[in-house]
């Protein structure tokens, strides 16, 4: 740093503040310390740059468990964006994994203790999820990506479930549906919730009857269960809005072993629009949600937590998008 400074002609601090805050630094002078910087290949030590600030650099965020029972890999599409804003950031993403809630909370506790990362993100929210309040009780830096209890003041970034599934309705109807069921998860998920939501509220402003609804356990095999039930109880069905492609693809199966035929007699919209919804006959119309936008988001409010800086929103809402194909 001392030789950069005297070759840009500049003092110790501004170098300081060119790496880790340069809009605190006119822009002709950031220019030279950059090109001096440049000219001398000067390639901060990160070990010892940790020891100063005692920051690593490091967010961590924990894998949920190997799911080959369903067709979703949301998780996998998150992870890519999260780590490549992380990274645009400054930032490493530190992956680990746990057997339930009270070894997750070992992890954190052990990761808190050691300083093995500056802040954590969390995913997959649910109403009552202890792991916020946890990690607020001990000063953790932390940002979700879904929404917490609705009267905390935590950073969370969500995207708006139920617009997905109004939007989704508003199509089926367009398209002269009358009879619209859906199959989701139980009352106690957080997005499922809010999709069913959106279902409901969308059929009541059509002036339609939310009849026809069932719950099961995101599984292929429940799925397609709980739709065979679902189409047994009310025959009458056209079109089923379900609360995932897992669910989707469990109404594809359910509609096969009926002998009612996806996309002319049977219509169905899934969410996540997983990569399976593209290779399934019929292409399966889903609901996409902006995962690349929501990463940078919460990277964001992160990194501004880090630097005890305020934000202007605690909570940010991001559309999603009905991604249409011929299922519908």
């Amino acid at each position: 740093m001392a030789e950069v400074a005297r070759a840009a002609h500049v003092s110790l601090q501004t170098v300081s503040n060119a790496l880790n805050a340069p809009e605190r630094v006119r822009a002709d002078t950031l220019a030279r310390v950059l090109a001096a910087i440049d000219k001398l290949g000067y390639q901060p030590n990160q070990v010892a740059r940790s020891l100063r600030t005692r920051r690593t650099r490091h967010i961590g965020y924990r894998l949920d468990p190997d799911r080959s029972d369903t067709a979703s890999v949301l998780q996998d599409r998150f992870l890519h964006a999260l780590t490549t804003a992380a990274e645009s950031a400054g930032h490493r993403v530190l992956l680990f994994s746990s057997g339930g809630i009270s070894a997750e909370l070992t992890c954190y506790e052990d990761m808190l203790r050691t300083g093995s990362v500056d802040g954590f993100v969390l995913s997959g929210i649910d109403p009552g999820d202890p792991r916020p309040a946890w990690l607020a009780e001990r000063g953790a830096a932390f940002a979700c990506f879904g929404r917490p209890d609705p009267d905390s003041n935590y950073l969370w970034v969500d995207v708006d479930g139920a617009a997905g599934t109004q939007a989704a309705v508003d199509h089926l109807v367009a398209a002269g549906h009358r009879e619209i069921g859906f199959l989701g998860w139980s009352s106690t998920s957080g997005p499922g919730e809010q999709r069913r939501r959106g279902w409901l509220r969308a059929l009541q402003r059509h002036g339609l009857r939310p009849d026809h609804h069932i719950t099961a356990l995101d599984t292929l095999q429940d799925g397609t269960r709980a739709a065979l039930e679902l189409l047994g109880r009310a025959p009458t069905i056209t079109a089923i809005v379900a609360a995932s492609d897992t669910f989707a693809l469990g109404c594809y199966a359910a509609a096969r072993s009926v002998g009612r035929e996806i996309g002319r007699e049977l219509a169905v919209i899934g969410v996540d629009d997983s990569p399976t919804a593209s290779l399934v006959t019929p292409a399966l119309t889903s609901v996409r949600q902006p995962l690349e936008e929501v990463a940078k988001e919460v990277m964001s409010l992160l990194v501004a937590k880090l630097k005890d800086q305020r934000v202007q929103h605690n909570g940010i809402v991001l559309a999603p998008s009905l991604m249409i194909r011929e299922s519908a």
